[in-house]
């Protein structure tokens, strides 16, 4: 058990770091003072590792073993509407997916592990940048596996979709895979009493729009998963000008990997054509940013088996079609990336939501739940 009042001073850490969120690569206060509570409690601590991140790393006895536990700890761009005490007090930006509550969490947990019981290497990686910019891949490109090597990699995220004490560990797919692109349209502007003497990118646009979504439905086997989101559309400035520009963005997804070639190819070729069709011309630019996040069966079950002994719901659910750049490291090292329950009671607003908040009251059994698998992985419990 950790002490109630370890608890108590996590909640406040974690409230402090909710009042002053850093975006990604920009984390330095927060990494700062990470550095400094794992530096206090004995941890070797490296700073930088992938611009901003920090990794804690403990050893005791003579085992072999290494295992990685890593939390997340940028915030997102979005003004912040939750109405706490402990709000934002930076304008635009907010932790509003819950990274604050994972780094007290792991705080918790390392500060307790300090003074625990077990034979082998423990590191604490903080990454940097999760949300869109891809710090884990940051990391793994600083050498992160190469500098502090661990046999297995676990990370933890808050799910408010799903009630306390319930905990989520899939076999393979967890989270998918996600590319943006972005279609820069040209045409030739006219007065929109005269549509005939131009070539009409907004009407070009909607036809894109229209067609982009014939992938998922019609290209794609409805016995596999992907989206095309188109997410922005803008063009013009004028009541009554046809403008010469328009640009579409958006977002895809999908998890096996020749589902991503098969929308990448089809979206190509649907914007080329239909713009032809208009009398415009489009350039796409797409571009791939995180893999899928895919559990090692055998990292999800010890995950699922430590979750049930602690007297967790252990519950099985469909993957989220949202992504996660843990990816990068699941890609170099076995692990398991798995969902707690967070969800309050009332009003219970999702992850990226102005109104989200961390529930508080899954600090201290989360941070139990990582002391319980530290231990059983380095042969200490």
């Amino acid at each position: 058990m950790i002490p109630a009042p370890h608890i108590a001073e996590a909640v406040a850490w974690r409230r402090q770091i909710h009042r002053n969120p850093e975006l990604g690569f920009a984390e330095h206060d927060t990494a700062a003072f990470i550095a400094a509570k794992l530096g206090e409690w004995g941890y070797d601590v490296a700073t930088g590792v992938g611009r901003t991140g920090v990794v804690g790393s403990m050893t005791k006895g003579t085992g072999n073993r290494a295992i990685g536990i890593r939390a997340d700890i940028d915030a997102l761009p979005i003004t912040e509407a939750s109405g706490v005490e402990w709000s934002s007090q930076q304008p635009g930006r907010a932790h509003s997916c819950g990274h604050d509550g994972h780094i007290a969490v792991a705080l918790a947990a390392a500060r307790a592990l300090a003074g625990a019981e077990f034979d082998g290497t423990l590191r604490f990686i903080f990454q940097p940048a999760e949300e869109n910019e891809g710090g884990g891949r940051e990391m793994v490109a600083d050498g992160l596996f190469t500098r502090f090597p661990v046999d297995a990699i676990y990370a933890m995220h808050n799910w408010p979709g799903l009630p306390p004490g319930t905990l989520v560990a899939r076999d393979r797919e967890m989270m998918a895979a996600f590319g943006t692109f972005e279609v820069a349209l040209t045409g030739r502007g006219a007065h929109g009493a005269m549509p005939h003497e131009g070539a009409d990118t907004l009407l070009a646009a909607s036809h894109i729009v229209t067609a982009l979504q014939s992938i998922a439905a019609r290209n794609v086997s409805p016995l596999r998963s992907s989206v095309v989101s188109v997410t922005q559309v803008h063009g013009g400035d004028a009541w009554n000008v046809l403008p010469e520009t328009a640009v579409i963005r958006g977002t895809t997804r999908w998890f096996d990997p020749e589902i991503g070639d098969l929308i990448e190819a089809r979206m190509g070729a649907i914007v080329t054509s239909v713009a032809a069709a208009f009398d415009c011309t489009a350039d796409l630019r797409y571009e791939r940013r995180y893999p899928s996040t895919l559990n090692t069966p055998e990292n999800a079950a010890i995950v699922r088996r430590l979750g049930a002994e602690a007297g967790l719901e252990v519950v099985d659910t469909d993957p989220s079609m949202a992504a996660e750049d843990f990816a990068f490291m699941l890609d170099h090292v076995p692990g398991c990336y798995f969902w707690v329950g967070a969800a309050k009671e009332g009003t219970n607003p999702g992850l990226h939501s102005p109104r989200f908040d961390f529930n508080d009251a899954i600090l201290g059994p989360a941070a139990a739940f990582w002391v319980r698998l530290a231990q059983a992985e380095l042969g200490g419990a």
